[in-house]
């Protein structure tokens, strides 16, 4: 018996080993598959890189050479020319934001006037911005079809943390600047590298206005052409990217006067660094052997006239483009849209005159009261007043060496501006705030309302411009998480890791790839003649729903308000369901549909339970009295014989009938 069990002992051992290396030679593979991805993705990312790639450098060979180069440079100024005009309306709006407009206003400086700096612009300026940051927005990912319900729901969770990661809060506040001070605001958004150690991840930036170039006339930039984006960058760093250009050669002239905005910044030891992108239309063939047409996306890094990465001489991406999803990489956002311009117009457009006027009625008017303000003489020199002692206060003796009368010395009359003027310049800075729309309604002042709810109602109805801009935005939104998506297909081969927040609120963490995005099989299809049929590959195509986050304490005042006005009057009880769900079939608020389906459900919940609640107290009275269901006494005068009469006479109806009013009223809320 002792040899049996030690030789059972002997093999539960062996097997223990057994499965401990299997565990370890499991662990080792995994861990080899792992290292194996990561290799494959940074692989893929040198290859998207122009300064890693091994077709980076400079080139005068391949499709795109010196030629080519030169004749986009060509274009470029082509652009750059009937950009002028804007980008000198840009340098002005500028001046009238950091305040220093008096220049455009005189034309030339002027030392010995006052010139003050009245801020009503900036000032609704400042309101705009903060109605816009009040309605950050939020993505939501819905799905075209039934099978993609699962890859939307974690993209929607993904997505907002790909935003943080990006610090795109702070990215969406520059581009609303952008916006409300010049009409328009650009969104660029790439795949870096660099990012996670070299696993490379989305990049999202604010792209200045000024730096990109397109073909003049068009509405959309994704119908340019051709896109340019120039930089700067030290002589010394391009030299070390991209060894043997050479930094002096070409005829690049300093294109980033208007870059930065008519400042006199030193540029000598830099030079001019361009992007530049552009379309073709190529012929494909699927896997069925259907052919196809594709817009794809080339790219081209130059410097001085010197290719420096160009996708067309690189093999990996000379027939697929720079981006799979075939679209340049901006995104406008326009406040005021003009015709035949990508640009549109910002409020320094609408009120910059008031703001001008204002400021030279100001002058007028303080430069009258500095006069009437100083005692003021006209005095003959044949009075021999003493000048000194006269404009010295302090002296209480003032001497003459002639005659002094009202022919030598006269006071000079004050003329006081008459009320008109001042009602002149308030009505100028009333038709500013009108204009702008930033009025007292729309910030809650002036009112006798005092309630975080009904100063909130104010701000929605005055705020009629607010909105409108802020659903430009959100389209503008929109098509960024459409590009954020893309790239995500394109690039996220390796299994990354995100903290998201749950359903309860709590933090999870979640494993994603591109797996679920890239085209799936359909499988066959056998047709009544036993002919198989390849249906194919279908790509999940994605929807995108825009939120405001609500950040403003007025706007989270009336959504807690609107709740409790809900609880008070009993829409959330389970027996008032069906009533309850009829009254918010004709409501619209934030979170309808979240609550009606939580009124649904409760009510379902409710009937099953009164469903049950009768079934026990029919069918076990007594199990049901012990459980509390039914009190005592109900179940006394349940044990009675049929048809006789209860000591008081009264009778509320039947046991069942009782329990459902008893349970009933336990449920129902009171006020």
């Amino acid at each position: 018996m002792n040899l049996q069990l030690l030789a059972r002992k002997d093999e539960l051992e062996s097997q223990m080993q057994q499965m401990q290396v299997q565990q370890e030679a499991m662990a080792d593979i995994n861990a080899l598959q792992q290292q194996t991805r990561v290799l494959e993705q940074e692989s893929i990312n040198k290859s998207h890189d122009p300064e890693l790639s091994a077709y980076s450098g400079v080139t005068t060979t391949g499709i795109i050479g010196t030629k080519e180069v030169r004749e986009a440079y060509e274009t470029f100024q082509k652009y750059r020319e009937k950009k002028k005009e804007l980008e000198k309306k840009y340098e002005d709006c500028e001046k009238y934001w950091q305040l220093q407009h008096w220049d455009l206003i005189n034309g030339s400086a002027e030392s010995t006037r006052i010139k003050p700096k009245s801020a009503w612009l900036v000032n609704t300026i400042l309101n705009k911005h903060a109605d816009a940051m009040d309605n950050y927005p939020e993505p939501n990912v819905l799905p075209r079809a039934r099978d993609d319900e699962q890859v939307a729901k974690a993209l929607s969770k993904i997505i907002p943390v790909v935003l943080e990661q990006n610090e795109y809060q702070k990215t969406y506040s520059e581009c609303m600047w952008d916006k409300n001070k010049f009409g328009t605001s650009v969104t660029g958004i790439f795949w870096n590298n660099d990012k996670n150690n070299g696993l490379g991840d989305i990049d999202i930036k604010c792209i200045d206005v000024m730096s990109i170039f397109w073909k003049p006339g068009i509405k959309d930039i994704q119908d340019s052409p051709n896109v340019f984006v120039v930089s700067y960058m030290d002589q010394e760093e391009i030299k070390a990217r991209y060894p043997g250009i050479d930094v002096n050669a070409g005829n690049a002239d300093d294109v980033f006067h208007f870059v930065n905005y008519g400042k006199d910044i030193d540029d000598t030891e830099q030079v001019a660094v361009f992007d530049w992108y552009y379309k073709r239309r190529i012929k494909t063939v699927n896997a069925q052997g259907i052919p196809g047409i594709k817009t794809v996306v080339h790219y081209v890094k130059f410097c001085n006239e010197q290719v420096l990465y160009a996708t067309e001489n690189d093999p990996n991406y000379e027939q697929t483009g720079w981006l799979a999803h075939g679209q340049y990489p901006f995104v406008f956002d326009v406040l005021f849209p003009v015709k035949a311009d990508v640009c549109g117009m910002g409020y320094i457009d609408l009120i910059c005159d008031d703001q001008k006027f204002i400021d030279i009625m100001q002058r007028n008017i303080l430069e009258n009261s500095n006069w009437n303000a100083r005692a003021r003489s006209i005095v003959n020199t044949s009075a021999g007043l003493h000048e000194a002692e006269y404009n010295d206060p302090e002296n209480s003796i003032i001497h003459c060496d002639g005659h002094l009368d009202e022919n030598t010395f006269k006071p000079v009359p004050v003329q006081p501006l008459a009320p008109i003027y001042e009602n002149v310049l308030l009505e100028k800075i009333q038709e500013m705030k009108d204009t702008s729309g930033n009025t007292a309604a729309s910030q809650g002042q002036n009112s006798n309302v005092t309630t975080a709810s009904g100063i909130a109602s104010l701000q929605e109805a005055a705020g009629k411009l607010s909105r409108d801009a802020s659903q430009e935005s959100y389209g503008a939104f929109k098509k960024i998480c459409y590009q954020v998506i893309e790239l995500i297909r394109q690039f996220y081969t390796e299994t990354r890791c995100f903290r998201i927040t749950g359903e309860d609120g709590k933090p999870q963490f979640v494993e994603f790839d591109n797996s679920a995005l890239r085209p799936q099989d359909q499988g066959n299809l056998i047709l009544p003649n036993g002919t198989i049929l390849n249906l194919g590959q279908r790509e999940p195509i994605l929807d995108i729903e825009v939120k405001p986050q609500k950040k403003s304490a007025y706007s989270k005042e009336t959504q807690n308000q609107t709740a409790i006005n809900l609880y008070q009057m009993g829409f959330f009880a389970p027996n008032n369901g069906d009533s309850a769900l009829a009254c918010l079939e004709m409501m619209d608020f934030d979170g309808l549909d979240k609550i009606k389906e939580n009124v649904r459900n409760n009510a379902i919940l409710y009937q099953q339970v009164m469903q049950l609640t009768q079934a026990l107290i029919t069918f076990a009275p007594e199990a049901a009295a012990q459980l509390g269901i039914v009190p005592p006494e109900m179940q006394q005068m349940a044990n009675q014989p049929t048809g006789k009469a209860t000591s008081s006479g009264n009778t509320r109806g039947s046991l069942s009938a009782q329990a459902a009013n008893a349970t009933r009223e336990s449920t129902t809320v009171r006020s």
